[in-house]
């Protein structure tokens, strides 16, 4: 890959893609800065020679090909891309209606394979390039309530890039999960990033106080997403890409205890679970069958 190269990051028009935006700009990287309305991405991270803003709606398949398109006609190729938009589709499982439920995989899950599928084609042809997923560290824990269809969503997109890096390898394409704790961007903002469940079940009667609890977090999350942004960079430069950057003390914290409690329930029941293969015939038996 050539030293100036070429950063395509979706949902730059507000929250962290706005720092990642920057961070890349800093570093001396040309950078595609994408948003449903390209002047909301161009005011967000400012003016810039090395900055092209493009209007993305990630959900439909023409905008994607329109985006990619014009940021290849623009510098000639693209090197890195960050999947990075994305939204919170909150609430208690039954409570999310199905339509929301499949608007969040649309957005989270399906969106950046939508843009994947459209920017490895030129990665191939340069045999090179670095697909940096933001996922959560919702996409490997879930163990806290509200956040079903969201969890959903970021578990896909794990389960997603693990295969996804092995297959690339073979082009000397790089992949790489990011799994971000809580993080002071915008992901919170009512009826732009966050969405409240549709439905009513009496049986949820803690559903309004749980909401203004979430409501509440937003502005005061500890994470610095302009740290967050420095430290993406500097992933991205390393030479062996990790399979996942696990971004923030919390999140490391809560994904280090998952791993312990994957260990303990995979050995919980471990005469039990090992003791399935088909029964092997034993030296008499395979004797009398001659």
């Amino acid at each position: 890959m050539s030293e100036a190269l070429v950063w395509l990051i979706t949902g730059a028009g507000r929250g962290m893609g706005v720092d990642i935006a920057r961070a890349a700009l800093d570093a001396g990287y040309q950078v595609v800065a994408t948003a449903r309305d390209a002047a909301l991405a161009a005011a967000a991270v400012g003016d810039h020679e090395n900055l092209f803003t493009v209007d993305l709606d990630i959900t439909d398949p023409a905008s994607v090909s329109a985006a990619v398109e014009a940021a290849v006609e623009r510098f000639g190729g693209i090197d890195v891309l960050v999947n990075n938009a994305g939204i919170f589709q909150a609430g208690s499982f039954e409570e999310v209606s199905p339509e929301q439920f499949r608007a969040q995989m649309e957005t989270n899950f399906f969106g950046p394979l939508n843009l994947t599928r459209a920017v490895l084609p030129i990665m191939r042809r340069q045999r090179s390039g670095h697909v940096i997923t933001i996922t959560s560290t919702a996409g490997v824990v879930s163990s806290s309530p509200f956040g079903t269809a969201y969890a959903a969503s970021k578990f896909a997109l794990e389960g997603w890039m693990e295969g996804l890096r092995e297959e690339l390898k073979p082009f000397g394409i790089k992949a790489t999960a990011v799994e971000p704790g809580f993080f002071r961007t915008e992901l919170l903002v009512e009826g732009a990033s966050t969405f409240w469940p549709e439905l009513v079940i009496e049986d949820y009667a803690d559903t309004a106080e749980t909401i203004e609890m979430w409501k509440s977090m937003n502005g005061t999350q500890a994470g610095d997403p302009a740290k967050l942004a420095a430290g993406l960079i500097k992933v991205a430069q390393l030479d062996e890409a990790p399979a996942r950057w696990v971004a923030g003390a919390d999140a490391v914290e809560a994904i280090t205890q998952k791993g312990h409690t994957l260990v303990h329930q995979a050995s919980a029941l471990l005469e039990l679970s090992t003791g399935l293969d088909v029964d092997q015939p034993t030296e008499q038996e395979s004797s009398s069958q001659v």
